[in-house]
């Protein structure tokens, strides 16, 4: 008997998580332009979120604390690089572009564990996939906007390219968790692990590290800086998180981060609406290009069939 009540709920579920995670640069942005750092944003998001999703995550814990110290080292990794460096990378992107410009070029790493899997693991990319990932680097171009007026800031774009650095970097390591990992304590360590290593080279001076307590400027108005952390930390990573893992387990981790694609969507439009960004016409062109490669290698990946090996439920970008 088929389940399509089911299905739908996974569907809304999976759309609430590209939302809600779509928030993230626009809230970043309020406090950014306030005088906040990029890596003082970041720590703050995913500390508290840490702090919040500790508590389900040693319950779930309970009697499996050998998952736990086997997967420490996996943890810390995943923490530097899918949530610091992707994180910080990303809100330091946002200081210099459009926030839908910034997250585009963020999903260029989906596009980036296509070469990692063929050049390190020898995976041959198949027709479909060659094809998005051609349509997502022309995008590209569009994106930049190379020859037109609106010239993006370099500095902006190699950000941005972090970004996609740490988002790979994401793909590849969700992909080796330990299926006795419970997600959620993956999610907790990470954060975690992320926010403790920015932390740890902002107070040494490596990295800078400011937070002004002052009124910001979100949606037009002059409102508390507390605004911007809680919807950072509630909604655009815990409720994001959360749904987003119910959501998987509605419909899949294939099909859910296929729809997660809709996130660049969600953040155009939010930015636009918030903020009064809104890429060029060729920037917009540009954009959808990358999303249509992108969404050529996840419906790629769709056709491949699932193995019969236990399932384990792949977290949503923390983004």
């Amino acid at each position: 008997m088929r389940q399509p009540p089911a299905a739908g709920t996974g569907l809304a579920l999976a759309l609430l998580s590209a939302i809600t995670f779509a928030t993230s640069g626009t809230f970043a942005r309020s406090l950014i332009d306030a005088g906040w750092s990029a890596e003082a944003v970041v720590i703050a998001r995913v500390g508290i979120a840490a702090l919040i999703l500790m508590v389900p995550a040693v319950l779930v814990l309970r009697g499996r604390w050998p998952v736990l110290r086997r997967n420490l080292a996996s943890i810390g990794v995943f923490g530097l690089l899918g949530v610091a460096v992707a994180q910080a990378c990303f809100f330091n992107a946002v200081r210099y572009l459009p926030v839908g410009v910034a997250l585009l070029l963020e999903y260029l790493g989906i596009i980036l564990v296509v070469g990692w899997t063929w050049l390190v693991q020898g995976q041959r990319p198949r027709r479909l996939t060659v094809a998005g990932s051609v349509a997502a680097m022309v995008g590209l171009v569009f994106v930049l906007d190379v020859t037109g007026t609106g010239r993006l800031d370099v500095v902006g774009v190699l950000w941005g390219l972090g970004a996609a650095v740490g988002l790979a970097g994401y793909f590849v390591l969700a992909g080796r968790v330990d299926p006795a990992l419970p997600s959620t304590v993956m999610a907790s360590g990470g954060m975690a692990a992320g926010a403790g290593v920015l932390l740890l080279l902002g107070l040494s001076g490596a990295l800078p590290l400011r937070a002004t307590f002052d009124t910001v400027q979100f949606a037009g108005t002059q409102t508390s800086w507390l605004v911007p952390i809680v919807g950072l930390t509630l909604v655009a990573a815990v409720v994001a998180y959360l749904v987003g893992i119910a959501a998987v387990r509605a419909l899949g981790s294939r099909m859910a981060s296929f729809v997660g694609l809709t996130e660049v969507m969600f953040a155009v439009l939010i930015a636009w609406l918030v903020l009064g960004e809104l890429p060029t016409v060729v920037q917009l062109f540009g954009g959808l290009l990358i999303v249509a490669g992108v969404a050529l290698v996840r419906l790629d990946e769709l056709r491949i069939p699932v193995q019969p090996a236990p399932l384990k439920a792949t977290e949503p970008a923390l983004r």
